[in-house]
Formats: C-alpha cells, structure tokens, sequence
C-alpha cells in the first residue's frame, strides 16, 4: 500500500487560497423580523479537483438556509462555487469551506450545506456540515 506522501498530482490543481468569498453578493432581506424563510439553493453541476490525483470531482452541493437580515444574490453564488473548478480539495474541506463563507457574509439563523459527490471507484460520499438551530 502506498503512503500518502508518495501519490503524486498527475494534474496541475491549483489552492483553495484562489477561492475569494467576496464574490458572494449579499442582499437585503425585507422580511428579516417579520417572517421566516426556507431557502434550498442547489447546484447540481458542482466540480472540484482530488488533491492527491487531480482527476476531477462531480457532486451536487446543496445549501438550505433560514436567513435573518441577508440573503445571497444567487449569480454571485454561481461564480463564487465556479471557483472550485480545478482547486485540489478533499470533500469534507469544500462543504466546511463553503459554509463558513457564506456564514460570514450572510450571518443567517441557520445554515446546512451538503455535497453529494458521485462515485469514484464504486464509493460515493455525502458531506454535510451545519450551522446554527
């Protein structure tokens, strides 16, 4: 069995440094304080690159959120997710990543991101990770 130092990137990936959270949009909420929301956004085209091969990853991520003063401006959130395209990045690290940013900029009640990657090898995984209520 090989160690993990001794795979070797076939493909040039490039760092989730390159992932900027100031694409994400924030807008106002008119309703904040006098109703509650249910939002699920989903993006069923999601694609990041394996760190250890750089063979591209396919999933669908899934953002369900209860907003309080913002909600997020849904073009801005298409680029922001763009960015993953070819960043080396492990499942468990996207879905945290990409609710801590959007947390920040939009401080929602709550917030649940989930990736449901497709297969690799006959092992497909789901990633959830959640904030608040």
């Amino acid at each position: 069995m090989l160690q993990d130092h001794q795979y070797k990137v076939k493909y040039q990936t490039e760092s989730a440094d390159i992932i900027d959270a100031a694409q994400l949009d924030p807008i106002e909420y008119h309703y904040a304080g006098r109703r509650d929301v249910d939002i699920v956004i989903r993006q069923p085209e999601f694609t990041s690159v394996c760190p250890m091969t750089g063979l591209p990853d396919f999933g669908r991520i899934t953002i369900k959120y209860k907003p309080d003063q913002k909600i997020v401006e849904l073009k801005s959130l298409k680029f922001y997710l763009m960015q993953y395209r070819n960043v080396g990045i492990y499942y468990e690290h996207v879905v945290n990543r990409i609710l801590e940013d959007l947390v920040a900029v939009l401080g929602p009640k709550s917030m649940e991101v989930i990736g449901d990657f497709t297969s690799r090898g006959g092992i497909d995984t789901t990633v959830r990770a959640a904030f608040g209520e």
